[in-house]
């Protein structure tokens, strides 16, 4: 038992054929059978950023991870977490869609969206210029939202840190918890960095091999 009780994680398989995800099982937990998704008891909550909000309200009484509602903190706190959420996740998905996964070649769509991805690392980068985390001198929610992405963008996207010190910086140091590494292994894999990088290099290059529809 911790300070967030017994829990358990499974993951979705999304290369399965059967789309596990729109099952009626998982469907009554999130309608619009997206993952991240959670069942706490019979309390059902979806979207990353509620499911963050619920489990700092109800189990991060300490505040390790969290600031409490009604400080300036916490509003800023909850300004980062929605930026990642309408801005950052968005964003940088549909780059990774683009880039990475689309059946057709769009050029203009990729540009598009990792300019935008880009744009918002800026912001990222203006902050953490002025501030150790998001919102402020500790590290919370906020910044677990964004962390992802942005930890993954230099392999996926090839993005080039050396205009975002201050943002790289902060991948840095987050990475480097004992509590982050746990994460990002879960669910667990077998394959190496080395070998995701081949894959994320393998899918570029199927993307650049398409002609580009944009000319038709």
């Amino acid at each position: 038992m911790n300070s967030y009780g017994n829990h358990k994680t499974e993951g979705i398989d999304f290369t399965s054929s059967s789309n596990p995800q729109k099952e009626e099982w998982f469907l009554k937990i999130n309608p619009n059978g997206r993952i991240p998704a959670l069942l706490d008891g019979s309390q059902r909550v979806f979207e990353s950023g509620a499911i963050m909000s619920y489990l700092v309200d109800k189990y991060d009484t300490d505040r390790k991870i969290s600031y409490a509602p009604g400080t300036p903190e916490h509003a800023e706190q909850t300004s980062w977490l929605m930026f990642q959420m309408a801005g950052l996740g968005p964003m940088q998905g549909q780059a990774n869609h683009f880039r990475l996964f689309a059946n057709t070649r769009f050029n203009y769509a990729i540009q598009r969206y990792i300019n935008e991805t880009r744009r918002l690392y800026s912001v990222l980068e203006s902050r953490l210029r002025e501030s150790s985390y998001l919102a402020g001198e500790k590290y919370t929610i906020a910044d677990i939202a964004s962390f992802s992405w942005v930890r993954g963008a230099s392999v996926s996207l090839e993005t080039d840190f050396s205009e975002f010190p201050a943002l790289k910086k902060w991948v840095g140091e987050i990475d480097k918890r004992a509590a982050v590494q746990k994460g990002v292994d879960v669910p667990h894999s077998t394959r190496t960095p080395e070998q995701k990088a081949e894959n994320f290099r393998n899918c570029r290059a199927k993307i650049d091999a398409m002609p580009n529809s944009d000319q038709h």
